[in-house]
């Protein structure tokens, strides 16, 4: 059985027109203002760099980060941004080799503390760690087994 179509097109009117013409350039400005913020702050007007890829359902994920003790006392994740220490995450995941075999690579990211946040507690020690994430049938399996992979004493 032939299904039954109405010949008669419709055409949208100027102000519909118009309409369309604005969300489209609306949508496009916004995608390219996040695109060259590069952040995921305004997903889904944005990259979503972190969901570039697929994850098999039993594998291990893996995340660097870098720990720091403060001249406070205080145990802190340091904040690897522009706005935290001046270097990326993505950075320090590049080089995270080069780092284990010269952890004098991580004084740059007390240094970039220092010069950014004078007056808040400054870096004594430095710990490059990857936290190891296990899922089975895509699940969370347990929480993150972590290894320290460097130690750096930070110079002043």
């Amino acid at each position: 059985m032939t299904p039954v179509v109405d010949q008669a097109a419709v055409r949208a009117s100027k102000k519909g027109r118009v309409a369309r013409l604005v969300a489209v350039l609306a949508g496009v400005g916004l995608l390219i203002h996040g695109s060259v913020r590069g952040t995921d702050d305004l997903w889904p007007f944005g990259p979503m760099s972190q969901y570039a890829m697929s994850v098999p359902g039993n594998t291990s994920i893996d995340d660097i980060r870098i720990s720091a003790l403060t001249d406070a006392g205080t145990t802190v994740d340091v904040p690897l941004d522009s706005g935290g220490v001046g270097i990326g995450r993505a950075e320090i995941e590049a080089r995270t080799g080069e780092i284990v075999a010269d952890p004098a690579l991580l004084q740059p990211v007390a240094d970039g503390w220092a010069h950014k946040h004078p007056d808040k507690p400054q870096y004594v020690r430095l710990e490059l760690i990857r936290d190891t994430t296990t899922l089975i049938d895509g699940r969370v399996s347990g929480p993150p087994a972590s290894k320290i992979l460097a130690v750096w004493p930070v110079r002043r």
